[in-house]
């Protein structure tokens, strides 16, 4: 067999430097790869003023601090008048409430161009209580009347489909003749909190109760939603209210509770105790008993009806001083849960003048983004909590702000 040395001297040569080369290779440290910068857009939702019974617009802008947009020509109508709105995994969902009908849920995101585009709609049950829990939105269809089983339902982000459900019996949660009916969902821990109503639920006084100087919290264990044990109290109402987040965790897994003390019976006015915050120790299920913030006494007679949390024990809190079950704070105040105090917001609209004021807000570093509509217009407003002032931002022109909210791309 004849060998071609001139061959495999060059091969050997080859291979040495390829070595080397590798070698070299490994030696030398490589830049890091630098990700793409994100850009935001804000999403603000505006129900045209033109006409009666019309559905939102989903408006995109770049900055919520100035300029004007108008729904005239612009965004992306919704389909169905009472619609409501969470993001989850850089998705935007919306929700049709159906009034007793089949709702829909319809999913966007922002595509390479920064443009809102339908992801997918698909019909479900209307329900009266949501939020986004790890990579879920968690939804709860709460009868008032009938049947007995609330029906949960957990929706994927990611896979725009739902991937659990099952059922709570309501009555034999209430435990008191009444129906448990829930006023929202938190996440907590690793579980979900749901705060609720005591109702009647019949007799012509669906949303009157018999008990309403009680405070309820049921606990649920996550992804399984299994009851765990009920929370209670009795020195104000029930949390939150109907449709309304009364729940939060703050960044030390300390879980603050509001409550509007609105309960009714027969119609009238029932609750003897004030408004004012409970709070729930980190790793405990229990209110703690060392803690009571009463905010109609911090604040001079008003209650907190909403809020917005925005860190650091600091609350965005819409009071009112005219009691109602369905009643909207008008009057902005930092609610300091720590330091159990209130700071009115300075540069707000005059509470007179205004004609609705949103609650489902975007929160960025220290500041809730705040939509206030009075007869010079609907603005987004800026609300710092730190110094306690307002600052008039961009205006929609031809709609109510409803919502506002964010999403990167």
């Amino acid at each position: 067999m004849t060998y071609n040395f001139k061959s495999l001297l060059s091969g050997l040569f080859l291979t040495t430097t390829l070595l080397a080369t590798s070698c070299s290779d490994d030696d030398t440290t490589q830049p890091p790869v630098t990700k793409p910068e994100t850009t935001t857009k804000y999403i603000i939702a505006s129900t045209p003023t033109a006409s009666q019974g019309v559905a939102d617009y989903l408006l995109t802008v770049d900055d919520l601090s100035k300029g004007t947009v108008s729904t005239v020509g612009n965004g992306i109508e919704q389909d169905g008048t009472y619609r409501y709105y969470v993001t989850n995994k850089n998705r935007f969902f919306s929700l049709l409430y159906g009034q007793g009908n089949p709702g829909a849920v319809t999913t966007y995101e922002l595509n390479s161009e920064g443009k809102l585009t339908k992801l997918s709609n698909f019909q479900s049950e209307t329900v009266q209580a949501f939020a986004a829990v790890n990579d879920d939105i968690l939804m709860m269809k709460i009868p008032r009347s009938g049947d007995e089983n609330a029906s949960w339902y957990r929706v994927n982000a990611e896979q725009m489909q739902i991937v659990g459900e099952g059922k709570t019996n309501i009555v034999k949660l209430a435990g008191n003749g009444e129906r448990a009916h829930f006023s929202w969902l938190s996440k907590v821990g690793d579980k979900v909190y749901a705060p609720y109503m005591s109702i009647k639920g019949c007799c012509g006084d669906t949303f009157g109760t018999l008990y309403p100087d009680s405070s309820w919290v049921a606990v649920f264990s996550y992804p399984s939603m299994t009851l765990e044990k009920v929370i209670r109290d009795n020195r104000t109402s029930y949390i939150g209210r109907y449709f309304t987040n009364g729940l939060v965790e703050d960044e030390k897994g300390d879980a603050y509770a509001f409550s509007s003390a609105v309960a009714t019976n027969s119609g009238k006015p029932a609750s003897t105790k004030p408004s004012g915050f409970l709070k729930i120790k980190k790793g405990e299920t229990e209110f703690d008993k060392s803690y009571f913030f009463n905010v109609e006494q911090a604040a001079e007679g008003y209650y907190i009806t909403n809020q917005n949390y925005v860190g650091n024990g600091k609350f965005i809190a819409m009071l009112s001083n005219v009691k109602g079950a369905y009643t909207t704070g008008f009057r902005l105040a930092i609610a300091d849960v720590y330091n159990q105090t209130i700071t009115w917001v300075q540069g707000a609209p005059d509470p007179a003048t205004v004609t609705n004021v949103t609650t489902n807000n975007l929160v960025t570093d220290n500041t809730a983004h705040v939509g206030i509509t009075t007869a010079e217009g609907s603005y987004v407003y800026q609300i710092n909590a730190t110094t306690a002032t307002a600052t008039r931002g961009i205006k929609v022109e031809g709609g109510q702000i409803t919502a506002i909210s964010k999403l990167d791309y």
